[in-house]
């Protein structure tokens, strides 16, 4: 083993002698050759003294403790150097790496005491249990290390990294390989000779990886750019490393006083504290803590404004469907916010729930003569509910909503302002992280509100378009069939005056009657895609029982059959008749065949505070929330095989014209309720009145 260990340390010296020789020969032509010569030479002499050392038999020095300070030092001196630290000319306390400049200062100053007094009073160190003290700490510069390369690497763009990665595996594998080493010791309490063998061959593997490195040194000189991503992913690293440590040292105590239950503690404690780190590092409350305390402890502002923006952008640019829920996504990841929802105006006169995630879904639209969207509009603040129940008189008259109240760990309401208007709002949930609402997280919810906004008009817009341009192909196939319609008209017109004239040829009838059964049928089926009623509407009042009894009456040969309660008769809507029949109508006809034949269909009239309200209630299949919201009204889709697409959407719209509402409730499996709520005829009303 001597022999080996002399020929492995002999090797890394020598190779090391080569690359300090050929960085002094081209010092003038290349970034940084002299300080990795330094620590090029200063390795070679270490690597000479352990050859020595492994030669004679180990005896531990203040040479060999100071030569090992030396090579680790001039090593991470040049990482820093890399780094664009401690450059000629530049004041480092104005770097904003100054807090690691002194984090490797206190490290290297406790690792340079220990040294010290290890050589200078070994019995009293190593009595006290110093000699594991001193594997620590050279466990910790390993680490330390490994924090410089890892920020390296990663502050370097795509086309810089082909210049440093060779000097980082070269630097960042001798460190590995010491870490290795020095955890092992604090495993087992001792040096392991093989591992210790090894480390000479080792480090001269690294040499001509330094070798090539240095060739490709003129892209070195690059400034550094520290983001918040390299400084938490070195957060990370280094909590880490200290932690596991920290097990280490735990794990060897209980192997120690554990007796014959020792190893098998040891084990199991290792386990449970590796699976404790995996646990906490995937954890979103974890990573959301540590953005928080390095935006707030690092740094002068709390975001990373252009990474936050492209990422913004990005999620809300992305193709497909799902826009508004994309948009909660991006909004409260801002904030650190696990939840919410968005509200938009898409009807005049109230605000409805567009989109939700991870937060319950609210049937109930907000008007917009409330007090909370009239606050939103005129203030446009972003509303902190908890603020609001501490000090509520700072929103002034403005009264929170019931639903709002209802919804659990309701956080904050942001609104989304379209050209100095109110276009909507969007609620967060509770942060997994604390996060303190000052001036800059609110303007920036305030901006990205805004630009969330934007997004969620132009679809609406592109959406409206879509549909301009189907009604208008709609039209277009109507200008074909009347030109059908026209053909076959004058199809027929042929066969009144050839009537008389062959009126006793049988084979003439025979042509006659299939022609006009054809004519029959090729107009019953335009006629089906073809149910539009352009003729002139005249709204008149209207008995709505009555109404309703015939289009029940229509309906008699169906199964289900329709059944009609009128609690209230004699109630009247002004209407035009044949269009709110076909209106009800196409309603009851959809209830009816999303029913099975033994299930039920029930239309009950009632008066509702001076309202007419038409309730048709079935017991079918029901329809999902996101169906409701996403494509029942959607003119031109249709989940029947020979339908249109256009019955919910034209009664919808109907109904809206005159000045009702349509509702919908259903829960899949369980039938569906058809609400139609008509203001009643004025004189009517006058009279109950009175």
């Amino acid at each position: 083993m001597v022999n080996v260990v002399a020929a492995s340390y002999g090797l890394a010296a020598l190779v090391f002698l080569v690359l300090f020789v050929l960085q002094v020969s081209v010092w003038h032509r290349r970034a940084f050759a002299l300080a990795l010569a330094g620590a090029a030479l200063a390795t070679a002499l270490w690597s000479a003294l352990m050859a020595w050392h492994g030669w004679n038999g180990w005896a531990p020095s203040m040479l060999s403790g100071g030569l090992d300070i030396l090579r680790n030092a001039a090593w991470a001196y040049f990482m820093l150097l890399l780094l664009g630290y401690l450059r000629p000319g530049s004041d480092w306390r104005a770097q904003r790496g100054s807090l690691l400049l002194r984090l490797v200062a206190g490290v290297y100053g406790l690792y340079i005491g220990v040294t010290v007094l290890g050589a200078w009073l070994p019995g009293l160190i190593f009595s006290l249990g110093g000699g594991l003290l001193l594997v620590m700490v050279r466990a910790g510069v390993a680490v330390l290390g490994l924090i410089l390369v890892e920020q390296l690497y990663r502050s370097k763009t795509p086309q810089e990294r082909w210049g440093v990665k060779f000097a980082c595996l070269g630097v960042g594998g001798m460190w590995i390989f010491d870490f290795y080493l020095y955890s092992d010791a604090m495993l087992f309490r001792r040096i392991d000779d093989d591992i210790w063998a090894a480390r000479g061959f080792v480090h001269a593997l690294t040499a001509p990886l330094l070798m090539i490195a240095s060739a490709r040194g003129a892209s070195w000189s690059s400034e550094l750019s520290v983001s918040r991503r390299v400084l938490f992913h070195s957060a990370a690293l280094a909590g880490s490393a200290l932690y596991l440590l920290a097990m280490s040292s735990a794990g060897y105590y209980l192997r120690f006083v554990g007796g014959d239950w020792g190893s098998v503690m040891q084990l199991a404690f290792l386990f449970g504290a590796g699976v404790l780190l995996v646990g906490i590092l995937f954890s979103g409350t974890f990573r959301a803590w540590l953005k928080v305390f390095i935006s707030k402890h690092f740094y002068s502002y709390n975001y990373d404004y252009r990474e936050e923006w492209l990422r913004f952008t990005r999620l809300l640019s992305q193709d497909g469907p799902g826009l508004a829920d994309r948009t909660i996504q991006a909004v409260a990841a801002l904030v650190e916010s696990h939840g919410g929802a968005v509200w938009i105006s898409r009807d005049n006169d109230q605000f409805e729930q567009v989109a939700h995630w991870n937060c319950p879904a609210v049937p109930e639209p907000e008007p917009v003569s409330s007090s909370f969207i009239r606050f939103l509009q005129e203030r446009q603040w972003v509303v902190d509910l908890e603020e609001y129940e501490r000090n509520g008189e700072m929103y002034g008259d403005m009264v929170l909503p019931g639903w709002l109240r209802a919804i659990p760990r309701a956080w904050i309401v942001v609104p989304l302002t379209l050209q100095g208007r109110l276009y909507g709002f969007m609620l967060l949930l509770q942060p997994r992280s604390t996060v303190q609402l000052n001036w800059e997280v609110i303007d920036l919810l305030k901006i990205a509100g805004s630009q969330a906004a934007s997004y969620l008009a132009q679809q609406e817009a592109v959406t409206a378009l879509m549909l301009a341009r189907q009604f208008e192909s709609f039209n277009r196939m109507s200008t074909f069939v009347v030109h059908d319609l026209k053909n076959l008209v004058a199809q027929l017109s042929l066969l009144i005056p050839n009537a008389h004239k062959h009126r006793n040829n049988p084979e003439f009838q025979q042509d006659m009657l299939d022609t006009v059964t054809h004519s029959v049928q090729k107009m019953k089926l335009m006629l089906q895609k073809l149910s539009r009623n352009d003729a002139p509407e005249r709204p008149v009042p209207l008995a709505i029982d009555q109404l309703l009894r015939q289009a029940v009456s229509l309906k008699a040969a169906f199964e289900p059959t329709p059944a009609l309660h009128v609690e209230q008769a004699g109630l009247q809507v002004v209407a035009d008749g044949e269009r709110l029949e076909r209106v009800l109508g196409h309603l009851i006809q959809n209830a009816i065949e999303a029913t099975p034949r033994d299930g039920s269909v029930t239309i009950t009239l009632r008066n509702d505070g001076g309202a007419v309200r038409i309730d048709i209630t079935d017991t079918g299949q029901g329809m999902t929330d996101e169906f409701i919201r996403e494509r029942l009204y959607k003119p031109f889709e249709s989940t029947k095989p020979a339908g249109m697409g256009i019955g919910a959407f034209e009664s919808r719209e109907y109904i809206h014209e005159l000045g009702g509402r349509l509702e919908v409730r259903s829960v899949p499996g369980h039938g569906t309720t058809f609400s139609v709520t008509l203001p009643l005829h004025a004189q009517e009303a006058q009279d109950r009145a009175a």
